[in-house]
């Protein structure tokens, strides 16, 4: 009986599983249509130029041909798939499936069985990696007016915050405000993506802006690429960081008898004279002199060997010569060359207490130089030292004179004056610049020259060059500049960090480079590390700076500054160009013409281009990160490539792959 009555039921279960099992058939068949479909309608979405249309006929042709005529199909856009910025197709394919056995239980009519599948159209995000980066929470993040324009067609310009286009063009790969809105006046915003998570203004009448197709309403989350650069991070420590001048103290000089050399000598040194010629040669020894007087019109030879400490004061008289050989020479009490210089041989030379004044043209070998005092050259003074470390409590140098020193270290402990039409030139060796009273390390005057070698390098104050002046810094792994760097005239930077405690400053427009020394005989500026930056007045190559101040550049200044492709341990860090986080305002204006390189990072900053200013990168990557960025008058700003910080963009073939 039990059996009788469970018969009505496992019929029914038999015939409801067998039309279930038609049903799943249907399913494995419309899954493999959607499939197709939407790799095909994708395909061809791509080959018609991202129309639209092309997707539902698409789809339903590709039904037909695997036998669903009679087929429901939709084929339509779905953004954020697979991550957000991305593009997709999205095919769906439903059919219908007659009850067929369960009729016999009075089942009738049909069920639907249905299929998804999506196809993205890129498998990279869709949008390209930044070359332009506003980083403002709110309100304007980029803003264009008059004929500025932004040029980076290979990558995106972004901004968290609105970017409002009143200048004559922005174009690029994508235009993206991730939280903001977007709008366009007069101008052209050409690219193949416009997202924004407000709105899009456009004037109905201007139709230089993409089609609707290539506008999207979504929210794009925006962040710091160089963030959280552990390299960055590092480098900011040591902001404010020098190294101290060499002490400098006054050479032991015991006491000893005065010795004069005239037409009258004293008894001292009557012996050395040869005839009555005023003529004297002094041979090797050791002397301990007091006072040491040469009277004008003299001949003096001190020959070499000799160790001459002199007490209270060298004074040379007009018209003298005198030369000393290689000998060790120490005098305190002041050091006068005469007239006409003095000449001399390898060994050391220590001046300490008194004022020390060279006049004429002056010549040592190598050996050390020491001046506990500052060594003041002027009216057309020479002075050449050779190889050998050389320190002084300060250098003035002026009056078309100059100062040429060999290979070795350079301390000096208050500061160092180059006026106009004078020169000091240095070889390789370690720079330690103190500052003087005022804060300053190293100021050079109109058409005055500072050359330097490479070698470690540090200022304890500020940089000031005027207009028409020039100044060489050599390769090192980082220079320590403890204040401001303000560069008036021209400026090379050789390979390495710099680390500026203050505001880098280049307000030029006056000399450019090359420039060929008449004190060296060397020609700088041509290349740079075998680039060529003839033309410009501000160049660096494989650099880094790394300020606590803004980065301002005006007054016709030309600047080509290229970062580095790879990080030095302690030096230049890969891609980076200029880094900052000050608050202040940046100002590039006053017809400023800057070839950069690498990534500006000033995300506090607010950067307004203006006066016709240009920056670009001369068909290479530049990336720039500010707070805001505001382009007026005329100013242009441009990218030649993909990124720089976060791999390449999208701009190669793109590819189809199924994604759900």
């Amino acid at each position: 009986m039990i059996g009788a009555l469970s018969l009505p039921i496992l019929c029914a279960m038999g015939a409801v599983s067998v039309d279930l099992a038609r049903g799943y058939s249907q399913l494995i068949s419309n899954q493999r249509t959607a499939d197709a479909a939407a790799l095909s309608a994708a395909l061809a979405y791509q080959g018609a130029n991202s129309n639209a249309a092309i997707l539902l006929p698409t789809a339903q042709d590709l039904a037909v041909a695997n036998g669903l005529s009679g087929a429901r199909v939709t084929a339509t856009i779905v953004n954020d798939i697979p991550i957000a910025g991305a593009k997709s197709v999205k095919v769906t394919i439903t059919t219908s499936v007659p009850f067929a056995i369960a009729k016999a239980l009075g089942y009738r009519g049909s069920y639907d069985v249905g299929a998804a599948s999506v196809a993205s159209l890129s498998a990279t995000s869709a949008i390209a990696p930044p070359c332009i980066i506003a980083l403002a929470p709110s309100g304007v993040g980029i803003a264009t007016s008059g004929g500025a324009t932004i040029d980076t067609p290979d990558c995106s310009v972004v901004a968290v915050a609105n970017i409002e286009n009143r200048g004559t063009r922005i174009t690029a790969k994508n235009i993206v405000s991730g939280a903001g809105s977007i709008l366009n006046d007069w101008g052209t915003l050409t690219t193949s993506l416009l997202r924004y998570a407000g709105s899009f203004t456009n004037p109905s009448w201007n139709t230089n802006v993409p089609p609707a197709d290539k506008q999207m309403n979504a929210t794009t989350t925006i962040t710091d690429p160089l963030g959280d650069n552990a390299d960055l991070a590092a480098a900011r420590q040591i902001i404010g960081s020098s190294v101290p001048a060499r002490a400098i103290g006054n050479p032991a000089t015991p006491s000893g008898p005065d010795w004069t050399f005239g037409f009258s000598p004293s008894s001292t040194v009557a012996g050395f004279q040869r005839g009555n010629s005023g003529n004297f040669v002094v041979p090797a020894g050791k002397y301990t002199i007091g006072k040491l007087t040469i009277d004008g019109g003299i001949k003096v030879q001190f020959e070499s060997g000799s160790t001459i400490t002199v007490a209270n004061g060298l004074t040379i008289g007009g018209g003298s010569t005198v030369v000393f050989g290689d000998v060790n020479l120490s005098v305190n009490g002041g050091f006068n060359s005469g007239s006409s210089g003095v000449t001399m041989g390898n060994g050391s030379l220590s001046i300490g207490s008194g004022a020390i004044g060279f006049y004429g043209s002056n010549r040592f070998g190598n050996g050390p130089v020491t001046m506990n005092g500052t060594l003041s050259l002027g009216g057309g003074t020479t002075l050449t030292l050779g190889a050998g470390n050389h320190a002084f409590a300060a250098i003035n140098v002026g009056g078309g004179s100059w100062l040429k020193m060999g290979a070795g270290d350079l301390d000096v402990v208050s500061g160092m004056v180059v006026d106009g039409d004078s020169t000091v030139a240095a070889a390789a060796g370690d720079y330690r610049i103190g500052a003087d009273g005022t804060g300053k390390a190293i100021t050079l005057s109109g058409s005055a020259v500072f050359l330097m070698g490479d070698g470690a390098f540090s200022a304890g104050g500020d940089i000031s060059t005027a207009g028409g002046s020039r100044i060489v810094f050599g390769r090192t792994a980082n220079h320590l500049i403890k204040g401001n760097l303000s560069v008036a005239g021209s400026a090379l930077f050789a390979t390495s960090r710099y680390t500026i405690a203050g505001n880098f400053t280049n307000g030029t427009g006056g000399t450019t480079w090359p420039y060929t020394s008449k004190i060296t005989g060397q020609t700088y500026g041509a290349m740079l590390e075998g680039v060529d930056v003839s033309g410009y007045d501000l160049a660096g190559i494989n650099v880094s700076f790394v300020l606590s101040g803004t980065v301002n550049l005006a007054g016709g200044a030309r600047t080509k500054l290229i970062a580095s492709s790879a990080s030095v341990a302690g030096g230049a860090i890969a891609d980076l160009l200029i880094d900052s986080l000050t608050g202040s305002t940046t100002n590039w204006a006053a017809g400023a013409q800057n070839v950069f390189v690498g990534a500006v990072h000033l995300p506090n900053s607010d950067l307004t281009l203006s006066g016709g200013s240009t920056t670009l990168s001369n068909g290479q990557c530049f990336m720039l990160i500010a707070r805001t960025i505001t382009a007026s008058g005329g100013a242009a700003a441009g990218s030649a490539c993909a990124s720089i910080v976060g791999g390449s963009g999208s701009g190669g073939t793109t590819t189809i792959g199924l994604v759900q």
